[in-house]
């Protein structure tokens, strides 16, 4: 390969629910996500990350998938390429209390949380625009990327478009992590911490693939307590797509696919009535093939 030093690792989103909101694990400052070489002695790829995750962090993984991996001569900070098998993993924040913190992930990728209904950050669309008429032989294709991408000229948000969006700031030159050569100015950067390298592109890909998950199977309960409302279902889920979903949609949904059973307990804290408490049946995997919590159509903008 060019006759560079190859060097490999595996990467880890680990995601957790801290105070009804969604963060990922990292390390020092700036932030980085966990790292760790790759074991011989392990028989799988999936096996060395839970083992050196927890060894690092002191925090047991629940669901664990190989996301995607990442090369290029510029990921390493030495001379060479560095090779990164990255995975997603979902865990509960209070395992242990192992190293690391956990961080709000839309304090990184803010641009993805639409719950407010505030929309975009303001710098986002107004650069997009520049953007699609700084080159007019291209305008047409540029705008119907942003389009799409961004849920503009009436074409609708795609939570799972984490990635897109993130590369499409990147190309525009709205990020920190943009080439210095089409990097907007800092004033006209959209807001979010930037973390070690590109690994807010990983994390990007992460939540992507998170949200997506979310769809077609029930990984959300992996995040949760044994016993939950179903408010603080909806909430989950709502926390992690970056939108706001119809409650009475939601609801039948998770009563079709009979993806919850009532636990005989209420929560009283709710201020008001109390809600029935419920919790997830795992033997549901073994009966059908299940639709996971499938979101309702959004309702943003």
């Amino acid at each position: 390969m060019d006759g560079q030093a190859v060097s490999a690792e595996l990467l880890a989103v680990v995601v957790a629910m801290v105070e009804g909101e969604p963060c990922v694990l990292t390390l020092g400052a700036p932030p980085r996500l966990p790292a760790g070489p790759l074991m011989p002695g392990h028989r799988s790829l999936q096996t060395a990350t839970r083992a050196w995750v927890e060894e690092q962090t002191g925090r047991t993984l629940g669901y664990l998938e190989q996301l995607y991996t990442f090369a290029g001569v510029d990921r390493a900070e030495a001379p060479g390429r560095r090779i990164s098998i990255s995975y997603l993993g979902l865990t509960t924040p209070d395992d242990s209390t192992g190293i690391g913190r956990w961080h709000p992930w839309y304090d990184l990728l803010p641009w993805e949380d639409l719950r407010s209904g505030a929309g975009l950050p303001a710098t986002v669309v107004p650069s997009l625009t520049a953007w699609t008429q700084s080159d007019p032989a291209f305008a047409g294709n540029r705008r119907q990327r942003c389009a799409i991408t961004f849920g503009l000229d009436g074409q609708p948000w795609q939570p799972d478009l984490v990635l897109q969006r993130y590369e499409l700031l990147y190309e525009v030159g709205l990020l920190p992590e943009s080439p210095a050569e089409w990097r907007l100015p800092d004033t006209d950067l959209v807001p979010g911490e930037r973390m070690v390298g590109d690994h807010r592109r990983v994390l990007a890909t992460g939540l992507a693939r998170l949200r997506a998950k979310i769809q077609y199977r029930p990984v959300v309960f992996e995040l949760m307590a044994p016993d939950f409302t179903l408010r603080q279902l909806q909430d989950c889920v709502e926390a992690l797509a970056g939108t706001v979903i119809h409650t009475q949609n939601f609801r039948r949904l998770v009563e079709q696919q009979e993806l919850v059973e009532e636990t005989g307990g209420v929560d009283a804290s709710t201020g008001g009535r109390p809600a029935r408490l419920y919790r997830f049946r795992r033997q549901v995997l073994q009966q059908r093939s299940v639709a996971g919590t499938k979101l309702p159509a959004a309702r943003v903008r």
